[in-house]
């Protein structure tokens, strides 16, 4: 992986919804797109975009735009998304469920490997994903060198099982959780809470 100096988080988070709309290009059939274009889309100015993607290098020329398979592999690259990362989903209920057997992982780097839960009537295989003791979670992290865990358990599960996944290795966490976890500095934790998100849009109805 290419060294870059400090960007801002807020960059790298724009990165993912360059290479989505890049994705949505390519497959209506284009080749070259422009920063406009882009923009246009994606409701970004085109300024912005220009500037979010220099601080990786030079990725088009001014007048001809970007090609977009040689923009794609470089966003990719940069987000560590050109090859397979495997990930553990820790709470076998509905929500879990969902995101255990979610298609769209696959197709963008990443594989859910097994489920994890307490409740023995949830333990077994569960379509293409086998559903574990979460006593067995520790080994199974260590043994597979999994990075990537996604919390779905009550919120007041969350944390225990926060400190058993960062203890096991686990160095960055999406919580489905409506808690905010205390994490150190080397582990990064992502938040998925459609409640949150519902309570914002509401601010603008009448």
């Amino acid at each position: 992986m290419a060294s870059y100096p400090s960007i801002p988080d807020i960059v790298i988070g724009r990165l993912p919804i360059y290479l989505r709309a890049l994705s949505q290009l390519a497959q209506q059939g284009k080749t070259v797109t422009s920063s406009h274009e882009l923009g246009q889309r994606l409701g970004i100015s085109s300024a912005q975009i220009r500037k979010d993607l220099s601080h990786f290098g030079e990725f088009g020329k001014q007048g001809t735009g970007y090609q977009i398979s040689h923009l794609q592999a470089q966003l990719k690259q940069i987000l560590q998304v050109d090859r397979e990362w495997q990930m553990i989903v820790v709470g076998a209920g509905d929500l879990g469920r969902a995101i255990a057997h979610y298609r769209g992982f696959v197709s963008r780097g990443f594989r859910v490997v097994a489920a994890f839960d307490v409740d023995p009537a949830r333990l077994g295989r569960s379509g293409d994903v086998e559903v574990l003791h979460a006593s067995q979670m520790s080994d199974f992290i260590k043994q597979h060198n999994i990075q990537i865990a996604m919390i779905a358990v009550p919120a007041e599960n969350a944390q225990e099982v926060c400190d058993q996944l960062v203890a096991a290795g686990v160095r960055a966490i999406l919580n489905y959780a409506p808690i905010t976890l205390s994490v150190p500095s080397h582990v990064h934790v992502q938040y998925i809470d459609p409640v949150m998100h519902l309570q914002r849009m509401t601010y603008y109805l009448e």
